[in-house]
């Protein structure tokens, strides 16, 4: 039952129909009974998000993700809703799959007005940002977080990529490690480029040759993935240090070593951005450089409020960092020895 088919139960108007539902000083008491009657009567239900369009407020916000199966967006996701639940909105969540084409379509659906507010990180796909600077250019509060477009100017919520990069491949090297490769699914990504710009430098730094073979790009699909990882291991010259921009790249390196019978970290020593909380159950353990996810997401969040409550300032548009941490484990140890 919608409040058109209402309408016609009643020979009424929509206008008229929606006014008494509402309790419209405009409708007289005697009709407003007559509609509250018959929509009792036939199970009308509000529907809120109509409702929400009519005051133009849908206490509802978008969070476009590119997926949940790693660790990561799991805890932003519980960030948010922490800002959410204080402010009494709806959170709800879209997943693009690390596919363009449903981002687009997401984006472009979000524009009816049915949110106040998106946050968004971007797919490993995304090239063309113009669906999303449709939505800046519709004025609708817009907060990139983790994986961001770099040029639309609305305000961001990362962690320090290009740093940990850094800090990453000098750990790999300060444990002996001579020829490092970099593991990545995207080369449009800000937060690859970045990751793999600090890697460079740090290879740089330390006066370690830079070889392009060793930055292998990945497509994110997981049997392809896996193959490309296993003929880098199976080189001649095959690294003995792996920095995997991503989790499941340095999972798929766990595998392909146990295939390869590589000892880990002895043959080769493994290293990666996760949030995997059973990083230290893996045998051995894995050294993560960890994001610090849910205060990523709730800081995201504050700041979309603070725009979706008109209390935004030119601050906003400008960039907040918040900075992983190294945790060490024994798969890059020097000095391992399995018990």
């Amino acid at each position: 039952m919608t409040l058109k088919h209402l309408a016609n139960e009643l020979n009424l108007s929509f206008s008229t129909v929606s006014k008494a539902l509402r309790d419209s000083h405009e409708i007289s008491e005697g009709t407003k009974k007559i509609v509250l009657a018959k929509a009792k009567e036939l199970n009308y239900q509000v529907n809120p998000f109509a409702s929400g369009l009519r005051k133009q407020k849908s206490r509802t916000i978008a969070v476009i993700i590119p997926e949940v199966v790693n660790d990561f967006f799991g805890p932003v996701i519980n960030g948010i809703e922490s800002i959410a639940q204080e402010k009494g909105y709806h959170v709800l969540i879209y997943l693009t799959h690390e596919d363009v084409k449903r981002e687009v379509a997401i984006a472009k659906m979000i524009q009816n007005g049915r949110v106040d507010g998106v946050m968004i990180s971007l797919s490993s796909k995304t090239n063309d940002t113009a669906h999303l600077e449709e939505l800046n250019d519709k004025e609708i509060p817009l907060v990139f977080f983790d994986r961001i477009a770099e040029h639309i100017n609305v305000p961001k919520v990362i962690t320090d990529d290009y740093a940990s990069g850094a800090l990453a491949t000098q750990h790999l090297i300060d444990n002996g490690c001579k020829r490092i490769a970099f593991l990545t699914i995207s080369q449009s990504l800000s937060i690859s480029n970045k990751r793999m710009s600090g890697y460079m430098e740090s290879l740089r730094k330390n006066n370690v040759e830079t070889d392009t073979g060793m930055v292998l790009n990945c497509d994110g699909n997981d049997h392809t993935d896996y193959q490309l990882i296993k003929e880098l291991l199976q080189r001649n010259d095959r690294p003995d240090g792996i920095f995997a921009s991503i989790e499941s790249l340095a999972i798929a390196t766990y595998e392909v070593c146990e295939e390869l019978n590589l000892k880990i970290p002895q043959d080769v020593k493994v290293i990666c951005f996760s949030n995997l909380k059973t990083a230290k159950l893996l045998n051995p353990s894995m050294t993560t450089i960890t994001q610090p996810a849910f205060e990523i997401g709730r800081e995201a969040a504050d700041i979309l409020f603070k725009l979706v409550e008109k209390k935004g300032h030119h601050f906003l548009q400008e960039r907040t960092v918040i900075n992983s941490k190294l945790v060490e484990r024994n798969s890059t140890k020097q000095n391992y020895s399995s018990k």
